[in-house]
């Protein structure tokens, strides 16, 4: 009864629908679904982990890159397959649910190192936090920070 609680709050939110929606025809990196559904990295990242959570989407990392799918059939339990099962009906009638298919058909255009450079507002996608402190400094300085105090000019 437990599982069927954490899938049934996991599917209690459209965003987590539609990043659910979005992972039915495979694997996509982070990057792509936060520009599908335009929220912030940080925001976009607890949606996934509550799917995850719930048995419903699968993860792997690739060196800074997070790739999300459909956790395989064989792996769910009876009551996700039943959920992904509802999702993918849903997919086909749901208005909000065709424009994304059709936005992730543009996402799907761009090279995923495009999307997380048009995303260094938000960094932590795919090119999360420089590598070094040299990195940051520098990053801070162009923003208008000193080097030596950190503080405003």
């Amino acid at each position: 009864m437990e599982e069927l609680v954490d899938i049934a709050k996991a599917l209690a939110d459209r965003t987590r629908l539609r990043l659910l929606a979005a992972c039915l025809d495979g694997e996509l990196c982070a990057c792509q679904l936060i520009a599908l559904v335009g929220l912030p990295n940080s925001t976009v990242s607890g949606h996934l982990n509550t799917l995850k959570r719930a048995g419903l989407l699968s993860a792997r990392r690739e060196g800074r890159w997070m790739h999300y799918r459909l956790t395989p059939e064989a792996e769910r339990s009876p009551a996700a397959n039943d959920a992904a099962a509802m999702v993918r009906a849903a997919a086909e009638r749901e208005p909000q649910l065709r424009d994304d298919q059709r936005s992730m058909k543009a996402i799907l255009k761009l090279e995923p190192e495009e999307l997380c450079r048009m995303q260094r507002e938000d960094p932590g996608c795919c090119f999360s936090a420089p590598q070094t402190r040299a990195a940051a400094r520098s990053q801070r300085v162009g923003r208008g920070r000193s080097t030596a105090t950190g503080s405003k000019r």
